[in-house]
């Protein structure tokens, strides 16, 4: 019913199965970056916020100290759309694009309602660590994904990481 739409999201504990098609209109699993760290970023081309970020993923994306991390963007719209989008603005990871698919993916990553952008940071382990939600600020990367770097080092376990994250990512906007 409608009341769905206002329920909190309940974010899985693991990385769910979700295959969709990446930009040559190739099948591609979640599970293929298995045993890497990955930061997953839901997008859409309509979305202002969204493609605000995309200079600052590519750096994240480009940044030596972070070759370990697998980065995916998860188009959230028309395939055309996307691609059209592509063709325009440089992406330098990979991106994978759905339409209700992505809308399922979403969903399995317990996102409820579709407020764009979000970002998933997940352990090598394929724990979810964090979702941030809204645009994401290369400070506030930095943040999360020092903890997650913290985390499969082995240095802190899970609880620390995600109260480090709570209580250290700048509030921005």
């Amino acid at each position: 019913g409608a009341d769905r739409h206002s329920a909190p999201a309940v974010i899985p504990e693991r990385l769910p199965e979700v295959t969709l098609a990446d930009r040559d209109g190739r099948p591609r699993a979640l599970s293929e970056w298995a045993g890497r760290p990955l930061i997953i970023n839901f997008w859409a081309t309509w979305c202002a916020p969204c493609r605000r970020e995309i200079p600052m993923l590519n750096e994240l994306a480009r940044d030596p100290a972070l070759a370990d991390f697998a980065l995916i963007g998860i188009a959230i719209d028309f395939r055309e759309d996307v691609l059209r989008f592509l063709a325009e603005t440089p992406i330098e990871y990979t991106v994978l694009i759905g339409e209700q698919d992505g809308l399922d993916a979403s969903a399995a990553f317990g996102m409820r309602s579709l407020g764009l952008p979000y970002t998933a940071f997940i352990d090598r382990s394929g724990r979810i660590v964090t979702i941030h939600l809204g645009e994401l600020h290369r400070p506030q990367a930095d943040v999360i994904l020092s903890a997650v770097r913290a985390l499969d080092a082995g240095e802190i376990d899970l609880p620390t990481a995600q109260q480090r994250i709570r209580a250290q990512t700048p509030k921005i906007g």
